[in-house]
């Protein structure tokens, strides 16, 4: 292919520039354009990268650029108007996880796929890490069973991550982030990955690190998900632990402990002898290599996705199941009952 897909990024934190080094790692693919609302930001970002121009109005960027995908990396609460603009003038979306902090955005940004015809895909980047995509490798091909129970976390001490630019976009009272839906999305994402969709949760919740924060810090969340399997989530923000993934999937013949930060996962299989007599626990240390956030897969995803006109596996409907299930969690946490997912859209 002569033609290189070029991509904008939309915010240029942490993630933007993730997302920056994976366009320039690809072959086919080619910065073309950056937008933030940051002027100084966007300043730097441009000369760091070798672009004449940056952009603070969206609007413009998409009347002069000659672009073919954004991605998305704002804040959440922002991520409808910047993904639902960006296909409605034509352009392929990969937007950041969380899709959106509500239903009702995911339902506007999954309408305006479908009428554009546009593709656009959801950064759940955890289907990415390579120890996360051998477990369910295991898991897919009955290595260890019959799934009943998984569980997966996300513990991440936020009040130690500075601010962009003095601003904190997590606690603002305004936006209202909640961790479960921003943060925890990763392990629900996951455990929808690997045993689908719950149709029930029960959570509870509590605020007692990040005292001064809007919204609680901590999540307790059980699930009920097809086939009789049972899972949990947990979500903690403000825990004083290394950041993880911590994730047990069990099954009839062993069990999997994984996560995104180890360079091996481990395996334990039930050993028996001819006669089916038990003998003990086989354990296995498997080597993985550590990406936890392989955003340069993605990106080569999107662009074979687009270049041969492939469905997109993380999707907007993907991607709002996900949110769903946060939803339901933060609502069941508020109201102390067990809620039933809504998976309409």
């Amino acid at each position: 292919m002569d033609k290189k897909i070029r991509f904008a990024v939309a915010g240029i934190g942490g993630m933007g520039k993730t997302h920056i080094e994976g366009i320039k790692k690809n072959p086919l693919a080619e910065l073309a354009a950056i937008f933030d609302i940051n002027e100084e930001f966007a300043v730097k970002c441009a000369a760091d990268n070798g672009l004449e121009k940056y952009y603070t109005d969206f609007d413009k960027m998409l009347a002069e650029e000659d672009i073919d995908a954004l991605i998305v990396c704002t804040p959440d609460q922002v991520h409808r108007d910047y993904t639902v603009q960006a296909l409605r003038a034509g352009k392929h979306v990969l937007c950041e996880k969380p899709m959106a902090q509500t239903l009702s955005d995911c339902r506007e940004m999954v309408k305006a796929a479908d009428e554009t015809g546009m593709k656009l895909m959801i950064g759940q980047v955890c289907r990415k890490a390579p120890g996360f995509i051998k477990a369910k490798e295991l898991v897919d091909s009955g290595y260890i069973g019959d799934l009943f129970f998984v569980e997966s976390e996300y513990a991440h001490d936020y009040s130690r991550i500075p601010g962009r630019g003095g601003w904190q976009w997590r606690t603002d009272p305004v936006l209202l982030r909640h961790p479960v839906i921003g943060g925890g999305c990763h392990a629900i994402d996951l455990l929808r990955w690997i045993a689908g969709n719950p149709s029930e949760v029960f959570a509870y919740a509590n605020r007692k690190m990040l005292t001064s924060w809007p919204v609680d810090d901590c999540t307790v969340a059980v699930m009920k998900f097809p086939d009789d399997v049972i899972g949990k989530v947990m979500c903690s923000v403000g825990c004083k632990r290394s950041y993880t993934m911590r994730t047990c999937l069990y099954g009839s013949k062993g069990t999997i402990i994984c996560d995104n930060t180890s360079p091996e996962i481990t395996v334990m299989l039930e050993k028996l002898d001819d006669n089916g007599e038990y003998l003990g626990l086989d354990t296995e240390k498997i080597p993985v290599d550590i990406n936890n956030h392989n955003v340069a897969s993605e990106i080569e995803e999107l662009i074979d996705c687009i270049i041969n006109d492939k469905p997109v596996p993380t999707d907007g409907r993907e991607g709002a199941s996900t949110v769903a299930v946060g939803a339901a969690i933060v609502e069941s946490a508020a109201k102390g009952d067990k809620i039933e997912v809504d998976y309409n859209f």
